[in-house]
Formats: structure tokens, C-alpha cells, sequence
């Protein structure tokens, strides 16, 4: 079956409606267009507050579940510099990527709205039937490619104004030479893009997460409706 796409933006109804299931929808008095708002609804208010999170002071320094840390063995060298009395540039450095990724997020919000209004009737039914992690696999599959384009040059522009970066990426480029780090951690503003956009994505994730659990709390009238009928 050749795989369809809703020029509306939306994914089709029927489609919605088949994937939620049509007898729970029907004894819980949701209609097609109710079940195809509600999944709609739920990952554009993911995303969005996802972004809003992550997209301030604090959002990635202050938060241990997406905070940026020096990548493995540049992280054990970091503990010499600390025993050295170097501990001030090491945290400004890692100040400075994680304002960076900070910075960054707020301009992928668009991106990530656009993801769900094209989204497929295919890419609805992995997202219902596919796991905790199914939202997190749908924007990434969407967006990281884009979002990385979108993300690398801010990234750049913050970590440039500190002097360790260029440190960073010469000590980095050798011990990847050495097989001692991946070539993808070997670039400060690569690995920094790079960990923005996981972050961005497990937020993501657990903020739709939240909205299925308890779509009373949204305050949103068509997610009470639909996820909260379906609970």
C-alpha cells in the first residue's frame, strides 16, 4: 500500500480513529475528528513545551537529565585541570556548551510544529502503537538533520567566546586520532549540536508522556476528551 500524505497537515480522521481503536473510541463517544485533533494536539504540545523547558537559563545547566558534560576521556583530563587549579576555565567551558544548547533549542520550535502537521497516517500508527519511546524516534527521524544544520552555527557562536574551546577541539582531534574518543565527540560544536538535540528529543518524549498520563492537567478540552475518555 502506497504510503499517504494529508496535504491538510493533519492525518486523516478515519485513520486516527482506527489506530486509537474503534470500539474504545466509540463507548468513550470520540469521534474521528476528535481522535485525529487529539493526537495532533498532544505531540504539537509535547514538542512546544519541550522547547519552552530547555530553551532558557538553566534548561540544559541546570537540568541532570539533558546537562552537557566534557565527553568521556576530555571529562578525566578536566579532573587533572581541576587538581591543577584550572577547576574556573573547565566549568566556564561547560557553562558554555550548555547555554549554547540553551540558545540553540528556541529556533527548532517551527521545525518541530511543521513535523506534525505532515505527519503520515503510517507515522500516527508507530507513534500510538510503538512504545515509550515512539515520539522521541518520529521528530528525531523528522528533524535532526534540519535541526542540526539550524543548531551548529549558534552553537558555534557561543562556544567561540571561550578561550578553552579551541583547547577543546585540538586535544580532542588527537585522542580521536588515538582511539580515545569517537570522531563525532572529536569537535566541541559538532558534540555540543549534537547533545542539544538528544536532550531535546528525551524531553520531548517525556512531556507527551505527561500529557497522556494526565490530560485533565493540560487544561486542553479535546486531550481531556480524547486521551482522558481513553485512560
Amino acid at each position: 500500500m502506497q504510503r499517504r500524505k494529508f496535504t491538510s497537515g493533519v492525518v486523516s480522521a478515519a485513520a486516527c480513529w482506527a489506530i486509537v481503536g474503534p470500539e474504545s473510541a466509540r463507548a468513550a463517544g470520540l469521534s474521528e475528528g476528535d481522535a485525529a485533533l487529539g493526537v495532533r494536539a498532544a505531540l504539537e504540545r509535547g514538542a512546544v513545551s519541550a522547547v519552552g523547558l530547555l530553551g532558557r537559563s538553566g534548561g540544559f545547566l541546570d537540568n541532570p537529565k539533558v546537562h552537557i558534560p566534557l565527553p568521556g576521556f576530555l571529562n578525566d583530563a578536566a579532573k587533572l585541570l581541576k587538581a591543577i587549579g584550572q577547576q574556573k576555565k573547565v566549568d566556564e567551558l561547560v557553562t558554555a556548551m550548555n547555554r549554547a544548547a540553551e540558545a540553540a533549542v528556541p529556533q527548532g520550535k517551527a521545525l518541530l510544529v511543521k513535523a506534525v502537521k505532515a505527519m503520515s497516517v503510517e507515522d500516527a500508527r508507530q507513534i500510538i502503537t510503538g512504545g515509550d519511546n515512539s515520539v522521541t524516534q518520529f521528530f528525531a527521524a523528522k528533524t535532526r538533520e534540519p535541526l542540526g544544520v539550524t543548531f551548529l552555527p549558534i552553537v558555534t557562536k557561543a562556544t567561540e567566546k571561550v578561550k578553552l574551546a579551541d583547547k577543546y577541539n585540538s586535544v580532542a582531534g588527537k585522542a580521536a586520532g588515538l582511539g580515545l574518543l569517537s570522531k563525532e565527540d572529536a569537535n566541541i560544536q559538532q558534540y555540543v549540536t549534537g547533545k542539544t538535540l538528544d536532550g531535546l528529543y528525551l524531553m520531548i518524549g517525556e512531556e507527551e508522556r505527561k500529557i497522556r498520563q494526565d490530560p485533565i492537567g493540560t487544561g486542553s478540552a479535546i486531550l481531556k476528551k480524547v486521551f482522558g475518555s481513553l485512560k
